[in-house]
């Protein structure tokens, strides 16, 4: 199967996925069979343990979906465990500077250009059975690393940010962007920010990728160039299709 980077090889691409924050495997398997590219195992913004994160990643590739990981925050001592799960790539959230890039990057690639740790005996590296070769070329070259850029001051910077060695994929969390402006998610000065970034990441040939809360934003979306976007996420829509309901019944 292919990784989620591989996907990006086709020019035009664009990929769609949802945050998983429920334990649930039978919702995982409900969003492979209505169609979701990927998902985003978000150990964030819910209550995900390292285990309930490791069986996401396995059942939703074993659904066909690529799964990646949001990590708890930048300093997360989790990465290593959750690459050597086999995940196609991680999120990094609030990545304010080129020095915070550069390090977090550092421990997602193999020695001797990073300081990640090799562990060939791990899912990665199909428990022993992969050769070495081939579970460190899978680790440098095939698994994303996402950086997501949340802040006024790490968008400004977008471009000295993406030019940081492993860089391969990006991610502005638009939410975070608004209250680091103070300005409406909408506003102008916000949407500069953003197209800088889209501009940036395009000329590098870097995915970029957004969150939006439905269908019709997440078109929007992939029109203006952004290569995954997030739609909604598991419990959201369980929430609004549970209100629906009760609203159509009490009229």
């Amino acid at each position: 199967m292919q990784t989620f980077l591989d996907a990006f090889a086709q020019p035009g691409t664009c990929l769609f996925g949802t945050w998983v924050k429920l334990n649930s495997l039978e919702t995982l398997e409900m969003l492979a069979q209505a169609g979701f590219d990927f998902v985003v195992v978000d150990t964030e913004h819910a209550p995900h343990t390292y285990e309930t994160t490791y069986r996401a990643i396995v059942t939703a590739q074993a659904l066909g979906m690529r799964a990646l990981v949001r990590l708890p925050d930048q300093n997360s001592v989790d990465v290593q465990r959750v690459l050597d799960s086999g995940a196609d790539g991680v999120l990094v959230p609030r990545v304010r500077s080129v020095q915070e890039a550069r390090r977090v990057i550092d421990g997602m690639i193999f020695s001797p250009e990073g300081s990640r740790g090799l562990g060939i005996t791990s899912r990665a590296g199909r428990w022993g059975l992969a050769a070495r070769d081939e579970y460190v070329q899978r680790g440098n070259q095939r698994v994303a690393r996402a950086l997501q850029l949340e802040d006024v001051e790490a968008l400004q910077d977008c471009e000295a940010i993406l030019d940081v060695p492993g860089v391969n994929a990006i991610f502005v969390g638009l939410g975070d962007l608004a209250l680091s402006t103070g300005k409406p998610g909408n506003h102008p000065d916000n949407d500069a920010l953003v197209q800088k970034l889209l501009d940036a990441a395009r000329a590098r040939g870097v995915p970029c990728g957004t969150a939006v809360g439905d269908a019709a934003a997440a078109q929007r979306a992939k029109a203006r160039g952004f290569g995954f976007v997030m739609v909604s996420n598991d419990v959201t829509m369980f929430a609004r299709a549970a209100r629906e309901a009760m609203q159509g019944l009490k009229g």
